[in-house]
């Protein structure tokens, strides 16, 4: 029942492994289905992730935590404050790892088991990361998160405990998306990034299927915008409930980014078709800080489609709205959340929105995982890498002083847990050490410990037998 389609030429794709890129002209591809099929399919089972299942691309392996089924949170107390009568929460930090994210790993996690894939490579700014390191260890599969330089501790330490290998490379997720495009290219591994999988549209839809059945549909939905991903699968939700009948009305979406970070507002107020671009953006909501947002144009389409607004607030505003809603309604939000109540205020104080409009703010994620109360665990951060990379060498030396070895007998050696690179960069470090050296031989070069390596692999047998 479900293709891909092409956005832009109209092509269409069969197949279980999905594509990022149309083969014909290059643009992005999304899934589309037989509307008259999907007229007959229904909801089933309890109220969560998978009841939806037959409005998602078809899966064999149902891979869950309990994610979805998230409460909608009537917020009287906060919206008395600004003069509305309804105004909702939708609560997405209920969900296992506490984050909308979960939605997606549910799915993706599924396909890449149904397609037998081991392996999973994902770039993140956070919330992404920790939900399919959680996922992949309910399975038992490998996980390989990259990041940026800045990302919320809790995140990260939801990682850590998960088990996930976590890779630090550029200063944004902009830059994270690129290495891990290269990695699952080098690899084979499953591309679980949210910007280079359109499974992850169809999994986040489902957020309208849920506030539909909640409360039927609201006259604004407002939603934080990094990647604009998000506000596209909720728009794309709501039409696919119009097309089969199930609702005679849309909402109007509202899309909100930090005034830092604000490439889709400013292309919105300029009525460009394309995010503005800003060279160096920064923002202090770091799960909405993104240069170039992959569905940007998509968002654009959606809000000027559904007849809402783009806004753009302040980290002060952002802050300050997320303090309210803990305050008011015992909901703690991170700051990307938060800007979506932020963007509310503003929207009443300019006379835009009725006081008698229902109104559903999406809580994308958990305060708890961004609080400067976690920055403690940066230590254990620190410790944990370096203890990644000492045992690393340690499996590598102790390789090497049973046989001679090349770089891809060691990769497949170490179970393929690291790219190739990897293995050649721990290769030159214990080799500028003194610890391994190398000769040519059939045509390769191969390793050899040295006597300084054997004498520091003994140095770690006696540290264990202090240990």
């Amino acid at each position: 029942m479900a293709f891909l389609e092409c956005s832009a030429c109209g092509s269409k794709f069969k197949g279980s492994s999905p594509q990022r890129v149309c083969g014909n002209c290059g643009c992005p591809l999304e899934f589309k289905y037989d509307i008259e099929r999907l007229k007959t399919a229904k909801f089933i089972g309890r109220f969560s992730f998978w009841r939806y299942k037959h409005f998602m691309p078809r899966v064999k392996n149902f891979v869950s935590l309990g994610e979805g089924g998230t409460p909608l949170h009537k917020a009287k107390r906060l919206a008395k404050t600004v003069g509305m009568r309804d105004v909702y929460f939708k609560d997405e930090t209920r969900n296992p790892t506490n984050s909308f994210r979960d939605r997606c790993a549910a799915l993706l996690i599924s396909n890449a088991v149904d397609l037998g894939y081991k392996s999973v490579i994902c770039a993140t700014n956070g919330n992404l990361g920790a939900s399919l390191s959680a996922y992949c260890a309910k399975l038992g599969l490998f996980c390989h998160a990259v990041v940026p330089k800045n990302v919320d501790v809790g995140k990260l330490a939801q990682m850590l405990i998960y088990d996930a290998v976590i890779e630090e490379y550029g200063e944004i997720v902009d830059e994270s998306l690129e290495r891990a495009e290269e990695v699952a290219k080098e690899t084979g591994w499953y591309q679980g990034s949210v910007e280079l999988n359109p499974l992850a549209i169809e999994a986040l839809k489902t957020i309208a299927y849920e506030v539909f059945e909640q409360i039927g549909v609201p006259e604004w939905f407002t939603v934080s915008m990094g990647s604009g991903g998000t506000l596209y699968a909720v728009w794309k939700g709501f039409k696919e409930l119009e097309k089969i009948g199930k609702i005679d009305a849309l909402p109007k979406m509202v899309g909100v980014q930090a005034e830092g970070c604000a490439p889709i507002v400013n292309a919105y107020i300029r009525n460009a078709e394309k995010p503005v671009l800003k060279a160096k953006p920064s923002t202090h909501a770091l799960a909405i800080l993104v240069k170039n947002p992959s569905y940007g144009s998509l968002a654009l389409n959606a809000i000027k489609e559904s007849k809402g607004l783009a806004v753009s607030v302040s980290d002060e505003e952002i802050f300050s709205a997320e303090r309210e809603i803990a305050r008011f309604e015992g909901i703690f939000a991170e700051p990307a959340s938060a800007a979506t109540y932020a963007a509310i205020k503003k929207l009443v104080n300019q006379g835009i929105i009725d006081e008698t409009d229902k109104i559903v703010c999406l809580i994308t994620g958990s305060g708890l995982k961004s609080t400067d109360v976690l920055q403690a665990l940066t230590k254990k951060r620190k410790t944990a890498a370096v203890g990644l990379e000492l045992s690393t060498k340690e499996k590598i030396l102790r390789i090497l002083s049973e046989k001679d070895a090349y770089g891809y007998e060691l990769w497949k050696k170490l179970g393929k847990t690291m790219t190739r690179a990897a293995i050649y960069q721990h290769l030159n470090e214990l080799s500028k050490n003194g610890l391994v050296t190398s000769y040519e031989g059939e045509g390769r070069k191969f390793f050899k410990i040295t006597k300084r390596g054997e004498k520091v692999l003994r140095a770690f047998d006696d540290l264990k037998l202090l240990l």
